[in-house]
This record gives C-alpha cells, sequence and structure tokens, in this order.
C-alpha cells in the first residue's frame, strides 16, 4: 500500500528586510536551526513538480509534490525519498524527463511552533521567506492555516509581496517575482 502524502500549509513571500525577518524570529521565540546551503535540480514533469535536492551535510533526496501556484496560503502535499547516489538519479532523470531549472540558495532555517520558517537567499532571484505549517495525518488543516496566518501577521507580510510559484518558475524569469 502506498503511503499517504504528507501535507502542509505554506506561504512564500518576497522578504523586503532580511535583517528585520531576523529580528522578528528572534522576537517571537523562533529556534534558529542553522544555515543550510541547498541546490535544487528540477525535472519536467506532467503535473506537480520533482526535484533533487542537494544540501550539505544532509542526505541528498527527491521531493515530488503539488500545490496550487496562488499567493494566499495553500496546501502543499508532497513524497520525499532519500538519494545514495545523486548524480545517477540526476543523470537518468534529467534524461527521461529534461531538467527544467536548477536553483541554488541559502536557507536560514528556524521552528517556531512546529512550523518551519525558512529565510532564503536564491541566486538570481534576491531573498524570501517561506512558512511550512506541517499537518499531522488527521488534520482538518485549521490549525496549521492559523500558524501561517499568526506568521504572516508577525512579520507584516502584505499582499503585493506573496509569490505564488515555485522558485524554479522564476529561476529564468526572475522578473516574474
Amino acid at each position: 500500500m502506498t503511503p499517504l502524502p504528507a501535507r502542509n500549509i505554506e506561504l512564500k513571500a518576497r522578504d523586503r528586510d532580511r535583517m528585520r525577518s531576523l529580528a522578528i524570529c528572534d522576537d517571537i521565540g523562533a529556534e534558529p536551526q542553522g544555515v543550510l546551503s541547498q541546490l535544487d535540480t528540477y525535472f519536467e514533469v506532467p503535473h506537480g513538480r520533482l526535484k533533487l535536492r542537494e544540501e550539505e551535510g544532509s542526505r541528498p533526496h527527491l521531493i515530488a509534490y503539488e500545490r496550487p501556484d496562488r499567493v494566499e496560503e495553500r496546501e502543499s502535499r508532497y513524497r520525499i525519498v532519500d538519494v545514495d547516489e545523486p548524480e545517477g538519479v540526476k543523470a537518468a532523470l534529467g534524461a527521461a524527463l529534461d531538467v527544467r531549472e536548477v536553483v541554488a540558495k541559502e536557507r536560514r532555517l528556524f521552528l517556531w511552533e512546529g512550523v518551519r520558517i525558512h529565510l532564503d537567499r536564491v541566486d538570481g532571484l534576491g531573498d524570501f521567506i517561506e512558512f511550512e505549517a506541517v499537518a499531522d495525518a488527521g488534520s482538518d488543516l485549521s490549525r496549521e492555516e492559523a500558524q501561517v496566518a499568526r506568521l504572516r501577521e508577525a512579520f507584516e507580510i502584505e499582499d503585493a509581496d506573496l509569490v505564488a510559484g515555485s522558485y524554479c518558475d522564476a529561476a529564468g524569469e526572475p522578473s516574474a517575482y
């Protein structure tokens, strides 16, 4: 039996003032989890998105996910699979599916009440903030939506700052963000 995908509620926005965002993380008691250097290779797929994430000090993994491309908070369903041979997987998937985009970023990760706060600096695109409230299997998502709404308020994220798609959508077109 195939396990159900994991779910979360997420929100992504331009981060207009990274130093202010760091101060807010401290003010709300978000726990720093370190700085991650990530390289995401996105593949062309018929629906959803598929990326191979390589991260310094961590095991590479494939992430398949689906979520609507809209600016407001949204549900994302995903599966993560650890990868033993990232170069071989990347070559095989690239040959079968084509590489859509490669996105490099530095991610400052914080945890607040179980919500992941990402302060991302994306090569060629700039600074972003992202909230990911991971849902338990039986959740109706109301708790996670409330958490993301509280964080949006704390960080004073305006509608004009919200981002609809994935970093891979704008990597070739920085003006899209």
